[in-house]
């Protein structure tokens, strides 16, 4: 599965559109997380526990993104984006949300590097 932020996807021709597609998640720190948050935010800098969190909430928004393309019969998401809301006090939803289309690559066209599929993830992942 190829998954871009742009509107095009470079050696590849977009066939069919089949929609909107979307993931989303809705999460909150325990109690003891919040307490060393909360010590964190005492000292100052990056307060690890949220960063940590974050990351869990956009990694759970990518995959639930991915499930419903594949659901859809994609091979490919473009203009992918995030959008993240605060419900109540640590607790935050995170949309992953996009164009779920099926490409066909281009004859003798460069195809994308693997740091575009979601089987390889970003740069961002396990950080």
């Amino acid at each position: 599965m190829l998954v871009v932020t742009t509107n095009e996807i470079q050696g590849y021709r977009v066939v069919r559109h089949l929609g909107l597609v979307r993931g989303l998640t809705v999460r909150s720190r325990s109690v003891v997380g919040n307490l060393g948050a909360a010590i964190q935010i005492f000292f100052g800098g990056n307060i690890s526990v949220y960063t940590k969190l974050a990351e869990q909430a956009r990694q759970e928004a990518f995959d639930l993104l991915v499930e419903h393309a594949q659901s859809m019969g994609a091979n490919a998401v473009i203009a992918m984006r995030y959008d993240a809301n605060e419900i109540a006090a640590a607790v935050t939803e995170v949309l992953a949300y996009g164009s779920a289309v099926v490409v066909e690559p281009v004859s003798g066209a460069a195809q994308p590097s693997a740091g575009a599929s979601a089987d390889t993830p970003g740069p961002w992942a396990g950080r």
